[in-house]
């Protein structure tokens, strides 16, 4: 099922014409209301050497949230002009926090970036550097996004395929098919779950698969054309 997977990202990315970097992305570009993205990293490949996927993530899963897919994607990437351009905030994206709290394990932490700041001003000062290297990150880290435009709310198939791409890569056959590289910044996570699985992912890690979401994946990429 895992190779399945991979070759359903293939058709997908044709239909694309390609992964995007969110470096090079803003709100003008043709973004759907909602979907799906499937993050890589650089240097992160499969065993039979196709881009290993390290993110899974969607949107809009509360009934009546007006959360966009670009919207999302922007909270991830960060600032792109302003006081604090190239920078962003890893309080409005967990994915932005795993990763930050990852690179401080790996460089060190100078400012401790649980400390708490009074001054709200002050403390974005002191983390815009940090702030930068997440965004630089991130930003590097090509990706593909899968339209799928279903009213917002748990049982989205947006939901379903979130919930069951990260279970299917996170199962035990899967990681010892894809390990991460031995750089992969995810290895100095301090959350268990990143580092067994190999994905910047925590919620659904481990979970059983329901093998349904295939079907969905599918049935959306072919309607992606």
């Amino acid at each position: 099922m895992l190779d399945d997977f991979y070759d359903l990202l293939d058709e997908l990315q044709q239909r694309l014409g390609g992964t995007r970097v969110l470096a090079d992305c803003d709100g003008r570009q043709d973004w759907p209301q909602r979907g799906v993205y499937f993050f890589f990293e650089p240097g992160e490949v499969r065993a039979d050497g196709r881009p290993r996927v390290v993110r899974v993530g969607t949107h809009a899963l509360t009934s009546g949230s007006s959360t966009t897919l670009w919207k999302r994607l922007s909270q991830h990437r960060g600032h792109v002009g302003g006081n604090h351009a190239g920078g962003g905030n890893h309080r409005g994206s967990i994915f932005r926090h795993h990763v930050g709290t990852a690179l401080f394990a790996r460089d060190g932490d100078p400012l401790g970036l649980a400390t708490s700041w009074s001054d709200r001003k002050q403390r974005n000062n002191a983390e815009h550097p940090h702030e930068v290297k997440v965004s630089h990150h991130i930003g590097s880290m090509p990706f593909l996004w899968l339209v799928v435009n279903d009213p917002p709310g748990p049982s989205s198939d947006r939901g379903a395929i979130e919930r069951g791409a990260i279970a299917l890569l996170s199962a035990p056959s899967s990681r010892a098919a894809d390990q991460p590289s031995p750089g992969w910044l995810g290895r100095f996570s301090d959350r268990p779950a990143i580092t067994s699985s190999g994905l910047w992912n925590v919620n659904h890690v481990g979970e059983q698969v329901d093998t349904t979401f295939m079907d969905s994946l599918e049935r959306n990429i072919s309607g992606n054309g």
